[in-house]
């Protein structure tokens, strides 16, 4: 069995999703963030008042809870800088956007009828961002993400999988020479060594190791599923890459993925799931109208996609 969160449903998600993508991705990075070397335990940093001064710019305070909001906001700009220097570049950023806003503001462009339209669009999209956030993402329980895991693991079927060797040669004449020998009682995995034209499998006796279906170019694939345990082909498998002979060693059940290692797929299904039921119901409740009938029908398309 495999573990398969469907890829057309989550390409859909991802459409609808993609505005909180900015409040969304922070949170996921750091859960799919591959372990590191253990670093030697370092002494708990003092608690920080969010609300000390940092710096005044022109009389207005800028606080360590801005500092760090603009350090979160900024965090790809400075990735690539020591992070000793992040907090000073931080503030450096913070500084010079203020210094630019005031001017924006001195200049009147804060009242411009586009810019207005812009600030509207970024306050929604954080605001839709914080519903995400709080309402969806953050009440994901554990035992939701583990019944979600239990149930892809009983929807999908039971798969086999094999374990084979091969050899590889050019011509088909060269494949039914080695057969006849095989025939004949020769080893298999000492032929491999002698003729295979697979590099990795002249020290190996050509031995594949487990593969599920459609691991293997089609040809393949077909001939090492069709095999009994311990038997080989009796006729050459041509593929792209040359005739083969294959021999199946071992045949099994596929076992299914464990539960940590999916759980951050088994979460992003829960909350894929909790925020197309939330959209699904506010969207109900809307007074949505759109005047372009050709618009609104794209947009019913789209819609009943997802």
């Amino acid at each position: 069995m495999s573990l398969s969160f469907r890829r057309a449903s989550l390409a859909s998600f991802g459409l609808a999703f993609g505005l909180s993508a900015l409040c969304l991705s922070p949170l996921m990075a750091q859960e799919t963030k591959p372990a590191e070397a253990a670093a030697p335990a370092a002494a708990p940093a003092a608690p920080v008042d969010p609300n000390a001064v940092v710096a005044t710019i022109n009389g207005e305070k800028l606080t360590e809870a801005d500092l760090r909001l603009a350090e979160g906001e900024l965090s790809q700009q400075f990735a690539q800088l020591p992070p000793d220097q992040r907090r000073a570049a931080a503030l450096s950023a913070a500084i010079e956007i203020r210094v630019m806003a005031k001017k924006a503001v001195d200049s009147g462009l804060d009242k411009d009828a586009d810019f207005q339209r812009r600030m509207a669009f970024l306050q929604a999209r954080a605001l839709h961002g914080e519903v995400v956030e709080k309402e969806v993402v953050d009440k994901v329980t554990d035992a939701e993400v583990r019944a979600r895991y239990d149930q892809e693991i009983a929807n999908t079927p039971p798969v086999n999988e094999v374990h084979a060797r091969h050899i590889l040669v050019k011509t088909k004449e060269e494949a039914e020479a080695i057969i006849k020998q095989l025939d004949g009682g020769a080893d298999f995995q000492k032929l491999a060594n002698e003729h295979t034209n697979d590099p990795s499998g002249k020290t190996s006796g050509g031995d594949l190791g487990w593969f599920g279906p459609g691991q293997m170019v089609p040809e393949f694939d077909k001939a090492a599923f069709a095999l009994d345990v311990g038997k080989y082909t009796k006729e050459p498998v041509q593929t792209q890459f040359g005739w083969h002979v294959i021999k199946l060693e071992d045949k099994r059940a596929k076992q299914p993925p464990a539960f940590d290692d999916v759980k951050d797929q088994a979460k992003q299904a829960v909350i894929r799931d909790k925020y197309f039921a939330m959209v699904k119901e506010l969207r109900a409740a809307a007074k949505v109208e759109i005047p372009d009938e050709k618009l609104k029908k794209d947009i019913d398309t789209l819609e009943a996609g997802k």
